[in-house]
């Protein structure tokens, strides 16, 4: 396993831990250098969303990927955690809808989480 692949593994798993809503994982590497994979979920309310960011955030600093950039805080309706070759996008479900990240990268290669276990 790549260490890229673990990493989206691992955001995924936190994610799902806490109940994230309609996770989808994006392998960008091939269309991109911004990152290898982006994972995108959103939470029904500001509690989830902030419960599903800091889940992300400790399970990935456990796992020796620290956050390298966060963009926005704990009452935002979209926060971005940079872990390099990984970008998680939390969301609440309006700005979710309204943003459409999935149609904007439309191009990359949809991932399910066990073809990242490979």
């Amino acid at each position: 396993m790549t260490e890229s692949k673990k990493m989206a593994y691992i955001a995924y798993q936190a994610l799902d831990e806490k109940k994230g809503e309609d996770i989808r994982i994006i392998q960008i590497s091939e269309i991109s250098v911004v990152a290898d994979y982006f994972l995108i979920a959103h939470g029904n309310n500001t509690p989830q969303v902030q419960a599903l960011m800091d889940n992300v955030s400790e399970k990935m600093y456990k796992a020796g990927f620290p956050v390298k950039r966060t963009e926005g805080n704990r009452n935002s309706s979209w926060v971005l955690l940079d872990f390099g070759d990984v970008v998680v996008h939390v969301f609440d479900r309006e700005d979710r809808l309204f943003y459409d990240l999935e149609h904007i990268w439309s191009d990359g290669k949809h991932i399910f989480p066990e073809d990242l276990k490979e």
